[in-house]
This record gives structure tokens, C-alpha cells and sequence, in this order.
């Protein structure tokens, strides 16, 4: 992507000073002068910024302003290593929420909305995320967090919730409570904003079709905000990144080299205007592409396609390299199938195993040629044959949160 010349000096600028304010760069960009950095060629020069590299720097080595000037802190969701702790000034709290606002804005929401928040608060940056850029746009929020699903759907028709915030998991969870209980008619959803999880195009379709709504894909991380840096929009499944915030990159996740746009690759952001915490050039482990051209909607803001996985997401089983983006691949593709899987890998005598469990809504009788079917073709995309076996729609676990879809038992 090319950097535009507004980006370029907001980078210049943070420039200036940045060895100076952050002795985290300091130490990072050590025999580097960044006074030299004149153009998106020398930018690229500069190394990456890893998640690795920001743990260490646990707890507020990543302040680039004094603690005085820092309102507030979030952390990753990440539940292995030391935690990631980012400080805000509250210049970073309001482009936060004037970002997110405007995702709500694509999304067609107004200030006659009444949006229902059910991702969690806390050091976790979703919830909060949401609700401030309901406030900035000045629509109702209902800041509801996670679980209780009783009380959710109590509140979605007493309140008459038009927009739902959550994790396609629960997002799921809820649209066949409203099926079983009966209750669409008695809800006036029009649209879900929903992040913090890939999700499959048949688990789209199930939660869409369910309850007669709009479904957008919002994106971000903590590192770099939280979630709110881009949205899709109207006219089509694309994500807007706020290029007056965030500046994209795509690059091989094996060699670091940037690939030029409409290539699959790592997402690699760095910040423009974030104060507490600016991060440069982070690698996010993310999988996507940059998609060329302008879009219908008229945005100027660039576009990143739906998120296929992580580089740590990966499993290797019998040599062959396996993303759950492949697998919702497969399932998508065989009849029969419906939305939720759970992968198990086992070891025994030194041979690799994976199951795969999936729920189908076809009769029993036919379950075999189903599972038939879905090894063939898990065979023919991914290059190894598991072992699959079908239950009933709604037998495997939901989650009130982000659901684990894949367990490795061979370590």
C-alpha cells in the first residue's frame, strides 16, 4: 500500500521526538537516526515491532508520556506469557472512540439506535471500546458485558435493542436462543457489529438467517487501540481501515518482505497519532490482504479482506499445515455440514490424528456418507484425512465469549 503524504508526516512528526519520550524505542531503534526517514522506502527499513518485544517491556515500559498524562490502561486477551499492558492519554481515548463511532456511522447506525454491548469489560478493550463510540455517536447504549443470556434477551426486547455488539460465539448463542424461544418477532434487531473472533461464512449465514439482520465485521487489537480501527461496509465484506489513524502494510510472514496488494500476508500497522503508546511497524499475526482499488461505497479509507487466521493459529499434522480458515473451508463446501466443529489432535504410536467433530441438521441415516464426503474433501484441500463424526446442531459446546475450536494433545 502506498503511504500517502499526510501519513508520512504524521510518522515525521512522531519522529522528532520519539527516541526521547520512549526509551522503549530508544532501545528498539538504538543507531538508528530517525531524522533520516524522509519517505515510505526508508519507513520500510525500519525493523518490526513484535509482540514479544512489547511483553517485555511489561508493565509500563511502553509509555511514551509521563504517568501523569495517562488516564488509563488495557490489556491483550491473551491468556499465555506476561500480559501486554498499553497505556491511553485521553487523546488516545477520544480517537478511539471518534474511530469507533464511525464504524457505527458504516454500519448505518444514527443517534436513534439503541445498541446493546456484550463483550467484556475491564482491562480487556472491547466493551469499553464500544461503549464510548456509542456515546460519540449518541446512540443508547446498553452496556450489558458478557453472559446472562436470560437477562440479554429481556433487555433486547424491553429496551428494543436495534444493533447487537458481541463475538460471533455468542452472537451464535443468542440467535438460536431467540429460535428456540421464539422471540424474533418480538425483537427489533437490524444489525450485529461483531469482533475479537474469525468466523466461517456458514456460521455467518446461520447467525444472519436466524435473525433477519445485517452483519458487520468490526477489527482491531489492543496493541493498536482495541477494536474500532476498521469496519466493513454496505458494499461489501472488505474491512475500512482509518488511514488518518492506522497505516497498513502487508508482508510475507516467513521472510518479513512486503507484498504488494491483493497478496495474502501479515497485517502490520503502525500508529499515527497514538500518544500513550505508539507502536511501529507491529507485526500482528493476523492473515489478510490488502484489496486494490476503490470501493463502491465512495470511502477513501483502504480496505483489508476478512481476516483468514493467524500465523499462530496454525497446527501441522502429518506434514501438512492447517488453518481453521481451511477447515471452515471444507465444512462450507460439504452438504450436510452446519457452522460449529471442534478439531481434536492426539498422538498414537507415533502417528498423528485429527478429529474432526461437526454438528449437522441432516437426518441420522445419512451422517455416514456426510462424514464420507467431508473427509474427501478435507483430504483433497488440506492434504491428510482426518477422522470426522457428526452430532446434532447444538450438541457441541457455545461460548458466551471467543469459542477454542481446535486442542492439541500431542504436547
Amino acid at each position: 500500500m502506498e503511504m500517502t503524504q499526510e501519513q508520512l508526516q504524521m510518522i515525521m512528526k512522531q519522529f522528532v521526538d520519539l527516541k526521547e519520550r520512549s526509551p522503549f524505542y530508544a532501545k528498539k531503534f538504538e543507531g538508528i537516526d530517525l531524522s533520516e526517514i524522509k519517505s515510505q522506502e526508508d519507513f520500510q527499513k525500519l525493523p518490526f515491532t513484535e509482540k514479544g518485544d512489547l511483553r517485555e517491556a511489561y508493565p509500563m515500559g511502553l509509555a511514551a508520556v509521563p504517568q501523569e498524562k495517562i488516564v488509563r490502561i488495557h490489556s491483550s486477551s491473551g491468556t499465555t506469557g506476561t500480559p501486554v499492558i498499553i497505556p491511553y492519554t485521553q487523546k488516545d481515548i477520544d480517537d478511539w472512540a471518534i474511530q469507533f463511532a464511525r464504524c457505527f456511522e458504516y454500519a448505518g447506525c444514527t443517534k436513534e439506535d439503541v445498541i446493546q454491548v456484550t463483550p467484556g469489560y475491564g482491562l480487556w478493550t472491547a466493551g469499553a471500546g464500544f461503549q464510548a463510540g456509542i456515546e460519540r455517536l449518541g446512540a443508547m447504549c446498553l452496556p450489558m458485558g458478557p453472559g446472562n443470556t436470560p437477562k440479554q434477551l429481556q433487555f433486547m426486547q424491553d429496551f428494543g435493542t436495534t444493533t447487537l455488539c458481541a463475538t460471533s460465539s455468542f452472537a451464535l448463542l443468542l440467535a438460536e436462543e431467540i429460535r428456540k424461544q421464539g422471540l424474533k418477532d418480538k425483537i427489533q434487531l437490524k444489525r450485529g457489529v461483531i469482533g475479537s473472533e474469525r468466523w466461517g461464512e456458514k456460521m455467518r449465514q446461520r447467525i444472519q438467517d436466524e435473525l433477519g439482520i445485517e452483519l458487520y465485521d468490526i477489527y482491531g487489537l489492543t496493541e493498536v487501540y482495541g477494536p474500532g480501527i476498521g469496519i466493513n461496509c454496505k458494499a461489501g465484506s472488505a474491512m475500512h481501515v482509518w488511514s488518518d489513524y492506522v497505516f497498513v502494510e502487508v508482508v510475507d510472514p516467513k521472510t518479513g518482505e512486503l507484498l504488494p496488494d491483493g497478496e495474502e500476508g501479515e497485517i502490520v500497522l503502525t500508529t499515527l497519532q497514538k500518544e500513550g503508546a505508539p507502536l511501529i511497524r507491529f507485526r500482528t499475526h493476523d492473515l489478510s490482504r490488502i484489496v486494490p482499488g476503490e470501493c463502491e461505497c465512495g470511502s477513501k479509507h483502504p480496505r483489508i479482506d476478512i481476516i483468514t487466521g493467524r500465523t499462530d493459529d496454525m497446527v501441522k499434522v502429518r506434514g501438512c499445515n492447517i488453518f481453521p480458515a481451511l477447515i471452515e473451508e471444507c465444512i462450507a463446501f460439504t452438504d450436510g455440514c452446519s457452522s460449529e466443529y471442534q478439531v481434536y489432535i492426539n498422538n498414537e504410536n507415533g502417528r498423528d490424528n485429527l478429529n474432526l467433530y461437526f454438528e449437522s441438521d441432516a437426518p441420522e441415516d445419512q451422517w455416514e456418507k456426510i462424514e464420507q464426503n467431508l473427509a474427501t474433501v478435507f483430504k483433497a484441500k488440506l492434504g491428510m484425512t482426518p477422522v470426522p463424526k457428526a452430532f446434532h446442531v447444538g450438541d457441541l459446546p457455545r461460548s458466551e465469549k471467543k469459542t477454542k475450536r481446535i486442542f492439541d494433545d500431542r504436547y
